[in-house]
């Protein structure tokens, strides 16, 4: 069994967060397959990923104790991954981790055996997802347009899943790489294994 650190990145509004939800769901019942719960300084109620709520006083007494395997700040939050990760790792057991592009320089020297994941949409799709989220001004979204990458930065082993049409099409996507990631054998006719026939996937097998 191959464990490895599925590191998923993506600009918001690239649908990130539901892909996760979507591979999380169809992956629930394989112990070997962990997805990783991230601890952010935003209310539990905000909407978006389901994760761990701390005020930032208890988000640095957790980092002053060592408790955070990865962290960084964005947009006014602060976010951290726990070093539970690394006794799953150490276990052979396969971690999926919602990232950010900012940190993946960082995390990847702290873990070879990581493997980013890019999530994509086109410009025009993420404009369109962020006017409907509601959540920014339209000239916040143009300078938020105007940070996301128009190409990524896929590194060594990275790999590219576009999401610009149905979440079953990019869920089944990332559902697929995380098992053939982890030598988990394929379920067939699964409803979370409708692949799209035109996508293929490998997986590096040396760091």
């Amino acid at each position: 069994m191959n464990a490895r650190l599925i590191y998923v990145v993506g600009a918001s509004g690239s649908g990130k967060d539901s892909l996760m939800s979507y591979a999380r769901n169809c992956l629930a019942t394989e112990s070997q397959v962990v997805f990783a719960h991230r601890y952010i300084t935003r209310a539990a109620d905000a909407g978006g990923e389901n994760h761990v709520a701390l005020t930032q006083v208890e988000f640095d007494s957790r980092l002053r104790a060592g408790l955070m395997a990865m962290h960084w700040e964005s947009h006014g939050h602060a976010y951290g991954i726990g070093i539970e990760v690394n006794q799953w790792l150490a276990k052979g057991i396969t971690v999926v981790v919602n990232g950010s592009r900012e940190y993946l320089e960082t995390a990847a020297k702290r873990y070879p055996e990581l493997m980013s994941v890019w999530v994509e949409v086109s410009q025009e799709v993420l404009r369109t997802r962020l006017l409907a989220r509601g959540r920014e001004s339209a000239e916040e979204i143009e300078k938020r347009m105007t940070r996301s990458p128009k190409e990524p930065s896929l590194g060594r082993h990275g790999e590219l899943i576009r999401n610009d049409g149905e979440l079953q099409v990019a869920g089944d996507t990332l559902v697929d790489l995380i098992r053939r990631c982890n030598s988990v054998p394929m379920v067939m006719q699964s409803d979370c294994q409708k692949m799209n026939n035109n996508w293929t996937v490998q997986c590096a097998s040396t760091f």
